[in-house]
């Protein structure tokens, strides 16, 4: 089959591979009557091309306009056989002209479902032509009507036979050739019995469906009149099929002409291009921090506050009691963090953060979705609402994985937490020597030991108070110190939770978003290609 346009055209290779991006783009998003059309007319495409470049015409009309006659005029021979009794034609035939009657013709017929074939003698202008006579669009049983139905959308050129009686006749003009008005290309209408009607008659009868044609789109179409009955017009309607069959082009036209009209059917679930959507930083800066909410930021913070105090107090404080703060357990293993692939115990979020990540949620996908028609804003809440569903516990999973930062002691800790060491090694030593001059004067031994005085305050006494004080101011002094040290591990704990939760945001969520937006994008991109 021919690909080539006409100048200045798209190649039909090229429509068709645009047109199947958009529905390998569309599929599992839009659920759309129009994608499975433009899904069977690449599946057409593809087999029509397989089957060579033949040209299939078909004669469609309804019961009693003389289609069969003029089947049977052009075949030289009575192959379909017209009569009184009504629907006349029942199943298609099919007449073969000269080298389009080889087994390439006889394997687009079983592609066609069409089995009453004829041949016809060899005949150079109409070489290549396969002429159907199609079972009566009007017809009384339903099989017939499905039948032409199916082959009206498979065959290259169709004809359509109308009758001066019926030729305003709204079931053909609604149904088929309106339908068809960007077929003009590869569609003929033959105004038959026109031996019936006066020249004057005739002619009125030719305009008025010339104008009716035009008013529906269909100015491109030839109108012939003809009789088939006395041969009158048959020469030119085969003048104008030898043509077409001489230019090889029908069946590359009819293509052409379908995946036009089944992008233009698409062009309806395209986006606007004069709108061009962007979330904005207010937005994702919304949508952050609803989900460090929701994923307990906070509380985690405040966790790795309460344990550096924890930690910096027992280290600076009087040392014979700090096994009291083994008592009570850290707050920060509480709450189970460090462990890759592992659940927390947070809480779960309560119904404030949930709202508020539902309506950040909302929001994102609302300016996301500006300018999209509905379809694609269904399928962004489609995939909005499942990985909502998913956020709960990857939030969790990447709070539990998220390193907290290092958690080394500072050197300042462990200088004042050995002065306290000392202070209390001062302290126990003033009180053993006063309990020992406690003994000595119990046995009346008060000089065996000295009792040196400061400004009159024994030693010993001077030891044990001045080492419980000193130890004392200094864990008062250090504690501001530890709370502001635990305030900073605390935020740089937070900062590197809320890159965890933009992760979560950026992956699991708004990628999901501009992937629908950017298909969108390729989808229209890929329909106008196939339009244009």
């Amino acid at each position: 089959m021919s690909r080539r346009g006409n100048r200045g055209e798209r190649p039909l290779a090229e429509r068709l591979a645009a047109l199947r991006e958009a529905v390998e783009v569309a599929e599992g998003r839009l659920e759309v009557p129009e994608v499975g059309r433009a899904r069977a007319l690449l599946a057409k495409a593809g087999a029509r091309a397989a089957l060579g470049d033949a040209t299939v015409v078909a004669l469609a009309g309804a019961t009693g306009s003389g289609k069969s006659t003029l089947f049977n005029a052009l075949s030289g021979s009575e192959v379909s056989s017209p009569g009184v009794r009504r629907p006349t034609t029942g199943v298609a035939h099919a007449t073969v002209w000269g080298e389009a009657g080889d087994d390439g013709a006889d394997r687009l017929l079983d592609w066609l479902e069409v089995p009453r074939r004829h041949r016809h003698a060899p005949e150079p202008a109409l070489d290549g032509l396969v002429l159907l006579d199609l079972p009566d669009h009007d017809s009384v049983r339903l099989e017939h009507r499905l039948e032409v139905d199916r082959l009206v959308g498979l065959v290259d050129v169709l004809v359509w036979v109308l009758d001066p009686e019926k030729y305003a006749d709204a079931a053909v003009h609604d149904r088929y050739l309106r339908p068809l008005a960007s077929h003009t290309g590869v569609l003929l209408v033959v105004l038959n019995q026109v031996d019936r009607l006066e020249d004057t008659a005739a002619r009125a009868c030719r305009a008025d469906l010339r104008a009716l044609l035009d008013g529906e789109g269909l100015a491109g179409v030839p109108v012939l009149a003809m009789s088939a009955r006395t041969g009158a017009g048959v020469a030119e309607l085969r003048g104008e099929l030898a043509r077409r069959v001489a230019a090889r082009r029908a069946a590359t036209d009819r293509l052409t002409a379908d995946v036009r009209a089944a992008a233009g059917s698409l062009q309806a679930y395209c986006p606007r291009d004069d709108v061009r959507a962007g979330l904005g930083t207010d937005e994702r800066d919304e949508l952050v921090e609803a989900l460090a909410a929701a994923a307990g930021v906070g509380t985690v913070r405040a966790a790795v506050e309460r344990s550096t105090v924890r930690v910096g107090w027992a280290l600076t404080g009087w040392p014979l009691v700090r096994w009291t703060r083994k008592l009570r357990p850290d707050p920060l293993e509480r709450l189970h963090l460090g462990n890759v692939g592992a659940r927390t115990s947070l809480p779960a979020a309560g119904p404030g953060e949930r709202a508020a990540v539902t309506t950040a949620l909302r929001r994102a996908r609302d300016v996301e979705g500006e300018g999209l028609p509905q379809v694609w804003r269904e399928d962004l809440r489609r995939t909005v609402a499942g990985s909502e569903e998913e956020l709960a516990d990857r939030l969790d999973r990447a709070v539990a994985a998220t390193d907290l930062g290092p958690d080394r002691t500072p050197v300042w800790q462990r200088a004042v937490g050995g002065l306290q060491w000392l202070l209390a090694l001062v302290a126990l030593a003033g009180a053993l020597w006063l309990l020992a001059l406690v003994v000595l004067g119990f046995f009346r031994l008060d000089g065996v030991l000295p009792l040196p005085h400061v400004q009159r305050v024994p030693l010993p006494t001077l030891l044990v108070a001045g080492g419980l004080l000193a130890g004392l101011l200094l864990a008062l002094v250090a504690r501001p110190l530890v709370r502001l040290r635990a305030r900073r591990r605390g935020r740089a704990a937070e900062r590197r939770l809320w890159a965890a939760v933009e992760e979560v945001a950026d992956e699991d969520v708004l990628a999901l978003m501009a992937a629908v937006r950017h298909d969108a994008d390729r989808f229209r991109a890929a329909v106008d290609a196939a339009l244009r």
